[in-house]
């Protein structure tokens, strides 16, 4: 039996005392019919995209009772080159299958009666949930299990690089091997549940209630600090947990403060680093704010200002990272912290982002990876070449012509065009599906959106920054309006214009007592991405610019959208 680290998990006090009765005892895990589901969909909202496949597992005891799976025809959206190519479902597999309004009443029948189980519940869950409404059907409202979370409990950090489905199904050594269709996903997560039991069961988790009962390490003490988000105020800002000697620990900021910092003392909040926040803070301290764009600023802000200890962002509130190339007659692929004066991609949100980017142009595009010089009497090919990852001198390529021809696709890229890095990328993931390499599929896709997304933010953030004086506004759910004035990049103020005034009025008071901003404003880049996410969201409406908001007509954005990524629309006029 393979050892394993002591599980991470907490049992809630037990009321009860005396004899129990046999409806205390529980329902054994063994008697339980569960019925792991997997989907595979268009893309990744339930609310805009389809499910193209269904597969199911019904097992008691270990068992096997049954399986359910089936081709879905989409109705609002088709299959995307990407997502065809990752699953292998394309748009002629699924003409002649049958509407999910012919599958849904099976499957609800296929389950009924069980403890729904899937891996990443929210998604399935959320895609089953939505079809239901959608088609008027009853949800049936199973206990519902999710094999990420108990995984997470069960197989510490320590003996998974992640929890991913594919990770856990080779840590766990599964008989079926997880490859992005629907029933053998299913069969997967199938063998890795009832693998987690056992592990569960060596704790004394042997029933259906203390499994969904089990809290994550560190609840009690959080509990205990319930008291500290008495006085918060609901309505958007900035909170900060501060210690004794009234330190900020940590800033977060939510659209309803008070919701948000009391879900840090319950069992909802899994993360170590926040239980060992809670447990040394001694108050919390808020900045009501009129918007939630306002809040989300000012948390940047703050953080760059203060550096708490428990903000990951804190040891660089630059966060922001760009993917340059180097200088010289060979150069390589190179990530930097600061806004680049040269053509870049970028920015991204983090480093691990920006290496995705860099990873995904090294696999495409042949440039050199080391930082050898070919002109030093002891350049040697480095052991990179040998594996036939190094590009360039290492290749046996000498002449700089002929290697930034070979890099040509990187450089359009970073000015603007990305059409060649989606050709290449159409092709690899074409030949990494054929070989039944998912995985690594999955990460060039991910690298891919990643890419193109700092693309199109950079596009818009560009726009912004040019642009002296940008004013905004944001319908709100009561008929008012949240207002915005941007200038060079930067927010200079918020206001609010309730129901039933002028918006424009409010934004005339708003200009003549907003912050001065001179050009450049030195703008924290994350900042200006808030800025554009609100601005580009598709309900926004611009009320007037100083210049032209304009993005590539064949930049990033278009590419997103042809690649199946998310894509933000242009601001609205009035």
């Amino acid at each position: 039996m393979r050892e394993h680290t002591a599980l991470r998990f907490e049992r809630p006090d037990d009321p009860r005392s005396g004899q129990l009765s046999i409806d205390d005892v529980g329902t054994d895990l063994s008697e339980v019919s569960f019925v792991v589901v997997d989907l595979e969909t268009t893309g990744t909202s339930n609310g805009e995209n389809d499910i193209t496949e269904i597969g199911a597992v019904r097992t008691r005891g270990g068992e096997v009772l049954g399986e359910f799976s089936t081709l879905v025809r989409p109705e609002g959206s088709v299959i995307s080159p990407f997502v065809e190519r990752l699953t292998g479902i394309s748009n002629s597999m699924v003409v002649d299958a049958p509407r999910l309004s012919a599958v849904l009443p099976a499957f609800l029948e296929f389950a009924h009666g069980s403890v729904l189980v899937a891996h990443n519940a929210g998604f399935d869950i959320g895609f089953l949930r939505s079809a239901c409404a959608r088609l008027d059907y009853p949800w049936p409202n199973p206990v519902v299990l999710d094999t990420v979370r108990l995984a997470r409990q069960a197989v510490p950090r320590g003996e998974v690089r992640n929890h991913k489905l594919a990770t856990l199904a080779a840590f766990f050594g599964t008989r079926i091997e997880p490859n992005h269709r629907a029933l053998a996903d299913a069969r997967a997560t199938s063998e890795i549940l009832h693998l987690l039991f056992d592990r569960f069961g060596s704790a004394g988790v042997t029933t259906l209630e203390e499994l969904r009962a089990l809290k994550p390490a560190g609840w009690k003490r959080r509990n205990s600090k319930a008291h500290l988000g008495r006085d918060v105020p609901h309505g958007p800002g900035v909170y900060m947990f501060l210690d004794g000697a009234r330190r900020v620990l940590y800033v977060g900021q939510s659209r309803d403060m008070r919701t948000r910092v009391r879900s840090y003392f319950n069992a909802g909040e899994t993360r170590g680093r926040m239980a060992e926040m809670v447990t040394a803070a001694q108050s919390v301290s808020t900045v009501v704010c009129e918007t939630a764009l306002e809040a989300q600023v000012r948390e940047v802000r703050l953080i760059g200002e203060l550096a708490p200890p428990y903000n990951r962002r804190s040891k660089n509130p630059e966060r922001a990272a760009w993917v340059v190339l180097t200088s010289g007659p060979f150069p390589r692929l190179s990530i930097v912290h600061s806004r680049p004066a040269a053509e870049a991609a970028g920015p991204f949100r983090s480093h691990r982002g920006a290496r995705a980017a860099k990873d995904l142009l090294e696999a495409l595009f042949p440039v050199k990876r080391c930082t050898q010089r070919p002109g030093s009497a002891s350049f040697a090919p480095c052991a990179a070449a040998g594996l036939g990852r190094c590009a360039g001198p290492c290749a046996g390529e000498h002449e700089p012509s002929a290697y930034a021809e070979g890099i040509a696709g990187i450089r359009s890229f970073f000015a603007g065009d990305p059409g060649q890095l989606v050709e290449r990328f159409r092709a690899r993931v074409g030949e990494l599906a054929a070989a039944q390499r998912f995985e690594r599929a999955a990460e060039l896709r991910d690298g891919l959106t990643g890419a193109l997304s700092a693309m199109a933010r950079g596009d818009r953030t560009r726009c912004l920054r040019s642009a002296a004086e940008v004013a905004a506004a944001a319908p709100r759910g009561d008929g008012g309006w949240d207002l915005a004035l941007i200038r060079y990049g930067r927010l200079a103020g918020c206001a609010v214009s309730p129901a039933g005034t002028s918006p424009y009025r409010t934004l005339a008071a708003l200009a003549l007592t907003a912050e001065h901003v001179d050009s450049p404003a030195g703008t924290l880049a994350e900042e200006q991405s808030l800025i554009a996410a609100w601005l580009f969201d598709g309900a926004t409406r611009l009320v007037r610019a100083s210049d032209p908001l304009r993005s590539p007509a064949r930049g990033a954005e278009q590419a997103l959208s042809a690649v199946g990524g998310p894509r933000s629309a242009a601001p609205a006029t009035p």
